[in-house]
């Protein structure tokens, strides 16, 4: 911090989860239309054990007020870096020195790692309250899009259609299922961008695994083969959320996605939510925008990527 700023920066704690939510739902409602940020996923963030607060994470306050906020994490243990970073409208002072701040940690993360430079990534909404003009300024630039996809849901979608021939679904209750639905999303996902490999544990500490509702998980098998994997959850307010559909690439093309689609929108309709979603990389090769579509959902808002790449740099430099 320099003395003439009219802002302070400290580092965040556990305990700030609700000031943080606070001011995400804030901004949400200024980009989106309506909060979309729960507790527990900014609690999981912060108690994630792959994040130290104390350097990997940043307040920023005016008269008392909290306009700012930025987390860094590391999945790679390479180059990948990545941030999130989230300021109020006419603060972009404190916004800009938070960035500042990430960007410099990022390369201590990507140099304790061994690499020669960071590539950190960082997901804004396509009209965000972040000054997109700053963010070229230092070197960053859109390298992807993702929609944010939404369908209303009713009675009528309790009635799903018939699977294809030989397909059984199975939900995660079991120990040895969820595991095997890591395993298949790490395989389906492998090619896709920004897929980073997880270990079993690292996935549970980054979906908060033990908020998960495991009976809403389910895979899909084909004779003796698991074929593929839909991945969801029920802890939103606003709507039902299908984080991960994967499919194995021997059985694509064979309606399975499509059947877990409509199996996940019965499922949420007899338990009372009226709207699902969904987010999808619009370059997404495999089809699946198309998919969403045909099965009624549109698109709500789009999310970029945002890349800079940073030489890395010792600690402390």
């Amino acid at each position: 911090m320099h003395s003439e700023d009219p802002f302070t920066v400290r580092p965040a704690t556990v305990g700030d989860a609700p000031l943080i939510c606070a001011l995400l739902n804030e901004i949400d409602t200024i980009e989106t239309g309506r909060p979309d940020t729960e507790l527990h996923a900014v609690e999981t963030d912060l108690a994630h054990p792959e994040v130290d607060l104390r350097e990997d994470s940043w307040l920023a306050f005016e008269g008392g007020r909290l306009v700012a906020y930025a987390l860094v994490w590391d999945d790679s243990g390479a180059e990948r870096v990545d941030t999130d970073h989230y300021v109020l409208p006419g603060h972009e002072a404190a916004g800009e020195r938070l960035l500042a701040l990430v960007e410099r940690r990022a390369a201590e993360r990507a140099r304790a790692n061994g690499a020669s430079r960071a590539v950190l990534h960082l997901h804004l909404n396509a009209r965000p309250t972040t000054d997109l003009a700053m963010m070229a300024r230092r070197g960053w630039d859109r390298v992807r899009r993702y929609h944010v996809m939404t369908r209303p849901l009713s009675d009528a979608d309790r009635a799903v259609p018939e699977p294809p021939a030989g397909l059984v679904l199975r939900d995660c209750a079991d120990e040895a299922d969820r595991r095997r639905a890591h395993a298949l999303i790490q395989e389906t996902f492998a090619e896709h961008f920004d897929h980073q490999p997880r270990t079993y544990e690292q996935w549970l500490d980054d979906i908060g695994g033990g908020r998960v509702d495991w009976s809403l998980v389910w895979i899909a098998s084909l004779g003796a083969d698991d074929a593929a994997v839909l991945y969801s959850r029920n802890d939103r307010q606003s709507m039902a959320w299908i984080g991960n559909i994967g499919v194995r690439r021997a059985y694509r093309g064979r309606g399975v996605a499509g059947h877990l689609l409509r199996h996940a929108f019965g499922a949420y309709a007899a338990l009372g939510r009226d709207t699902v979603g969904l987010g999808v990389d619009t370059l997404n090769e495999s089809g699946a925008l198309r998919l969403y579509e045909a099965h009624g959902m549109r698109a709500h808002f789009a999310v970029d990527t945002w890349e800079v790449v940073l030489p890395a740099v010792p600690a402390g430099v």
